[in-house]
């Protein structure tokens, strides 16, 4: 989308950027409630095979955690992860069982109702957001630029004790004090599109929904 590639060939950078305002403003919708779970790992600070089992890791039993809160307010659910098809494939199936039936640093996962799912994020719009979330938080820790990320800061799944963020971050302190000195953005994301109400008449579709 931000290089105007693929499908997004031809379409003008203004609505290019429109599209990933609006996007990543579905995740202030009330009806949907979403939450967002993101692991950061700044590469120099892990071997390069540990990368992947960290990240799984982080995310894994913070959504787990989170559906723990649930189950002591008297709300038990199962989550799903659900992952873009990968050459991680095997790997993410085997640390899965694995942080199950042996557990991982902070425990088991408890909560989880299948196996990891992978399909083709063309198949998902929620893989494509996800996708999206992933590029702008990656965005903001790799070169500072914030305009996503602080569409996507509030939304970071809050639950527990304190409470935790659904935001693990594992940076240097030179990171941080980078990210904490960011200026204002020169070219500041334009207002989400306001929506529209639909005439009783006329149903929606789901293709109606998203800028993908």
């Amino acid at each position: 989308m931000r290089s105007g590639n693929g499908t997004w060939k031809g379409v003008p950078p203004n609505d290019r950027v429109q599209a990933v305002v609006d996007i990543l403003s579905l995740l202030a919708d009330k009806q949907l409630q979403l939450k967002v779970y993101a692991c950061v790992i700044e590469k120099k600070l892990f071997s390069p095979n540990d990368i992947l089992a960290r990240s799984f890791e982080e995310v894994a039993s913070c959504f787990d955690d989170y559906l723990k809160t649930l189950y002591k307010k008297k709300n038990p659910q199962r989550g799903l992860v659900i992952l873009d098809k990968s050459n991680y494939e095997e790997k993410i199936q085997t640390l899965s069982h694995v942080f199950k039936h042996v557990g991982h640093a902070n425990g088991q996962l408890r909560n989880f109702a299948e196996v990891p799912l992978f399909l083709d994020s063309k198949a998902s719009r929620l893989i494509q957001m996800a996708d999206l979330i992933a590029y702008w938080i990656f965005r903001h820790f790799q070169s500072g630029d914030q305009r996503g990320y602080d569409l996507i800061r509030p939304y970071f799944a809050r639950y527990g004790i304190g409470p935790v963020s659904g935001l693990r971050c594992h940076v240097s302190p030179e990171t941080e004090a980078r990210l904490a000195s960011l200026p204002v953005p020169a070219h500041p994301f334009p207002k989400a599109t306001p929506k529209t109400i639909a005439a009783a008449s006329q149903v929606s579709t789901p293709e109606d929904q998203s800028g993908f």
